[in-house]
């Protein structure tokens, strides 16, 4: 099975609008959505989910009072201070940590798993899609990026199916590199202005560490040529190749308030631009 991940340096540079639209184009795929923080790629589809199951990335202590001594000693050496009237634990403010547990002298608490937030099986009018939904305040996000991609991985499996396509995470950090994990083909999505250079370069850096071949699609490029330049020197001086340049156009947003893929507007500049993409990136698998 053939891994593509779409991924950018940073958020709203059109990342989900690509991954919905190959979506559509592909022919027969598993989908993942793997920005766990905000899950954007089942507004465009259109889910039905079919099931849910609660994940745990985390702990939280819980006391036992019939052993508490309410000693003190637990909420002093909390680090979190997340432990008041000696033996209260807020679990907002418990990181999991587990020094209280550790320190304890009457054994009296324990660390028990917490409920970090769920992945989600839905059906779409284009096929399955895996999707996970992070809880308020939790930070286990590349953990949960890992198994909705286990999910999606025996999804396809069960169903025979040849490719998956993940929608990534914005950034370079822990879900960025869960989603990065293994596939196939990264491809780097990115905006001509200053702040898109500068994340630009350090995702095609941690492409590279992984040893995951990229290639980079400049999105708006027409709204500054200048930068677009610019970004095309830097891809050829690190060897990643440019793949697409995606026009400004106004339809996209037609297309975000009518709960839309750009595709479905085949006479948008940015529509042609996008399926020419699609047709290169799958000559590259």
């Amino acid at each position: 099975m053939k891994k593509l991940v779409v991924i950018s340096g940073k958020g709203g540079t059109g990342k989900t609008t690509i991954a919905g639209s190959f979506a559509l184009l592909a022919k027969e795929k598993v989908l993942a959505d793997c920005d766990v923080d905000a899950s954007n790629l089942p507004l465009i589809l259109g889910v039905k989910p079919i099931k849910e199951e609660p994940f745990s990335g985390s702990q939280v202590a819980v006391v036992d009072f019939d052993r508490c001594t309410e000693c003190g000693i637990c909420e002093k050496k909390c680090p979190f201070e997340a432990i008041s009237e000696v033996n209260k634990i807020d679990p907002l403010r418990c990181e999991g940590c587990g020094v209280c547990a550790f320190l304890c002298p009457a054994k009296a608490i324990e660390m028990v798993p917490r409920q970090s937030g769920k992945i989600i099986e839905a059906e779409t009018r284009y096929g399955p899609l895996i999707y996970g939904e992070l809880a308020v305040g939790e930070e286990a996000s590349g953990k949960l990026v890992t198994a909705v991609r286990k999910k999606a991985e025996e999804r396809a499996g069960e169903l025979s199916i040849p490719l998956m396509i993940i929608d990534g995470s914005p950034g370079i950090g822990c879900p960025v590199i869960a989603s990065l994990a293994g596939v196939d083909y990264a491809l780097i999505v990115t905006e001509p202005t200053l702040s898109g250079i500068h994340d630009l370069a350090r995702v095609i850096a941690l492409a590279k560490h992984f040893r995951i071949k990229a290639g980079v699609v400049i999105n708006k490029y027409d709204i500054n040529e200048r930068i677009s330049k610019e970004i095309e020197s830097y891809c050829g001086k690190e060897g990643t190749s440019i793949v697409g340049r995606l026009p400004y156009d106004k339809t996209a947003y037609q297309a975000v308030v009518a709960g839309k893929s750009i595709v479905q507007f085949p006479e948008s500049p940015l529509a042609k631009e996008i399926t020419r993409l699609w047709q290169r990136v799958q000559s590259i698998l």
